[in-house]
């Protein structure tokens, strides 16, 4: 069951799915854009963030029951981090699985480009919602369990209600991440190879150009600065490392490249 589409929660579909036969769940918004090969799924090509291609088998709709064994997960669709992104509640034990809607001291990056000026109104919807329920304990895509998850919701409402005010944060929130994921599935990036790099990328054209008014090449060394300032990278025999801890990937994986523009439909077959 995927909470959403981005690479790092769906990268490890196509190895399951071709060698086990595991069936792939996923929001039906989502599912029809990877089944049909959309170059624009999973936003690889915009992130360059290579996907292997896979099917999903069952699509999920918003309050759908998924039978686990002995628990059964209800489905919430929470948009915001992605317009098809959802959460799964498990009543019994009031346990949420959450995805990218929120972690337990900060919140998943907006993709303005990709879902929109209202991903962060989709956001505050998705948290009211889930501030309804009773939940125990919440599960994040990414860092530690969250004990206390009324609190975690609160303090991101909190970050997204100032987020409209100051709209340059959530580019800033998104850039930093993007860029640090960069840096992770490459095991850092010599400093002659960052500006060909960077002026490349979706992302990186469309936040310079349309979050801060400035001309890509203008903007890279401003970025740089940032990613030093905030401690999210830092310089390493002239080589930019992401600050984050991180398992270096298998650099086969990486060669290979792929983007759903180069899925072919019978690769998708299972």
């Amino acid at each position: 069951m995927n909470t959403h589409y981005h690479s790092d929660h769906v990268g490890g579909n196509y190895h399951l799915q071709k060698n086990y036969g595991v069936p792939i769940a996923a929001h039906k918004w989502d599912a029809e854009l990877i089944n049909s090969c959309d170059p624009e799924s999973c936003s690889a090509q915009w992130l360059d963030q290579p996907v292997e291609p896979y099917r999903v088998d069952r699509k999920l709709s918003d309050n759908d029951e998924i039978h686990a064994g002995s628990r059964t997960l209800k489905v919430l669709h929470t948009p915001g981090h992605t317009l098809g992104h959802i959460s799964l509640y498990n009543p019994e034990e009031e346990i949420l699985i959450c995805g990218d809607l929120f972690h337990k001291s900060d919140i998943g990056w907006l993709n303005t480009f990709r879902e929109g000026v209202s991903s962060i109104q989709r956001s505050l919807e998705s948290l009211d919602r889930l501030s309804t329920l009773p939940i125990q304990k919440a599960y994040s895509g990414h860092g530690p369990q969250i004990d206390n998850p009324t609190a975690s919701i609160d303090a991101a409402r909190k970050r997204f209600e100032k987020w409209l005010k100051t709209p340059e944060k959530i580019s800033w929130h998104a850039l930093k991440r993007i860029f640090s994921f960069t840096l992770i599935m490459k095991n850092g990036m010599a400093k002659e190879e960052i500006d060909d790099y960077l002026l490349n990328c979706g992302w990186f054209q469309d936040f310079a150009r349309y979050s801060f008014q400035r001309q890509p090449e203008e903007f890279i060394q401003t970025l740089l600065d940032e990613m030093i300032r905030s401690g999210a990278a830092s310089w390493y025999n002239n080589h930019l490392i992401a600050a984050a801890p991180y398992q270096v990937p298998q650099k086969e994986w990486l060669d290979k490249n792929i983007m759903p523009k180069d899925w072919k439909a019978q690769d998708l077959i299972t």
